[in-house]
C-alpha cells in the first residue's frame, strides 16, 4: 500500500531491480519481505523490474508476520540458498534483526539492499554500525543526524526549530525530520494559495508545483505534482553506508 507523501512502493522497488541488472551479472538473490500489502507491493515492483530475469535470478524467498519475535529460520534458509544478493524489504526491529543477524551468521553477500526503514543512522544502530558496513538503501531526504550534513544550512534550521520548540527531543527520530519536511512543503501550497483557502484552490495548488526544493530533500531532488499524478516525492538516489554516513552514488532515479 503507497504512502501520500512517498514514492510507490512497486516503482521504488524497481530501482533496486534495474540496478542489479545493470551492475551485478549473473546475481543470485534471496528475498525477506513482510507478509503484507506493504511487502507485496514492494516484491511485486522489484521482480517487475527484473522483468525476463526474476525466474532465473530470484533463487530464495522468504516473508515473516509482524508478530513474529525473531526470523533466524528465515534467514537461515536464505544462506543456505547460496544466494549473493539479499534484498530485504523489513520495518523496524526487524530492520535491525536482518542486519545483525546476517553478520551472526558469517554471511557476506556481494550486495545487501535494506530499501524500506534504513532512512536514518538511528535505524542501524541497534545492530551495530560496524555490521551495516556496505549496506545500500535509498532516500530523497537528508539524515538529519548524519555527519555529512552537520552544517547544512537546511538541517542548521531544521535542529535551531527542534531546539526552540521541542527541546529535549530525541532527535534520532527521524519521524521529527519528516514531519517538518513535510510540513514545509504544505507550507509552500497554502503559500500559494493566497487568500482562497478553498478545498479547490489547495487541490489545484498542490496539483501545480514544479520543481520545488525543500531544505531537507537532498541536493538535486525536488518536487512536481500534476493533476494526474499528486505524488510528491517521486526521485531517489541509491546511497551505500560506509559506517559513519550514507554516501549517495549514481544518478538521482525518478519513479515516473
Amino acid at each position: 500500500m503507497d504512502h501520500a507523501w512517498n514514492a510507490r512502493l512497486r516503482n521504488r522497488g524497481a530501482i533496486y531491480a534495474k540496478h542489479i541488472l545493470q551492475n551485478i551479472p549473473h546475481a543470485k538473490i534471496a528475498i525477506l519481505s513482510q507478509n503484507d500489502d506493504f511487502g507485496r507491493d514492494y516484491v511485486t515492483g522489484f521482480k517487475r523490474g527484473l522483468g525476463n530475469e526474476a525466474k532465473a535470478a530470484i533463487v530464495a524467498e522468504e516473508k515473516y508476520e509482524t508478530s513474529a519475535p525473531t526470523i533466524s529460520s528465515q534467514l537461515a534458509t536464505l544462506k543456505a540458498s547460496g544466494a549473493n544478493v539479499l534484498f530485504g524489504v523489513t520495518i523496524g526491529k526487524f530492520t535491525s534483526q536482518l542486519i545483525k543477524g546476517v553478520a551472526e551468521l558469517g554471511w557476506k553477500p556481494d550486495a545487501f539492499f535494506v530499501p524500506a526503514s534504513a532512512s536514518s543512522i538511528s535505524f542501524l544502530e541497534p545492530a551495530g554500525l560496524e555490521n551495516a558496513i556496505g549496506l545500500i538503501s535509498s532516500s530523497n531526504q537528508k539524515d538529519t543526524i548524519d555527519p555529512q550534513w552537520a552544517g547544512d544550512a537546511g538541517v542548521s534550521d531544521f535542529l535551531e526549530f527542534m531546539k526552540k520548540y521541542l527541546p529535549g527531543a530525541d532527535l534520532n527520530n527521524s519521524n521529527y525530520s519528516a514531519g517538518y519536511h513535510y510540513a514545509g512543503l504544505l507550507t509552500r501550497v497554502l503559500q500559494a494559495c493566497g487568500k482562497d483557502l478553498s478545498r479547490e484552490n489547495i487541490m489545484r495548488q498542490a496539483a501545480s508545483l514544479r520543481e520545488i526544493a525543500l531544505p531537507l530533500l537532498l541536493p538535486g531532488i525536488t518536487v512536481t505534482t500534476g493533476h494526474e499524478d499528486y505524488l510528491p516525492f517521486q526521485q531517489s538516489q541509491l546511497r551505500r553506508f560506509n559506517g559513519k554516513s550514507w554516501i549517495g552514488f549514481g544518478d538521482i532515479l525518478d519513479d515516473r
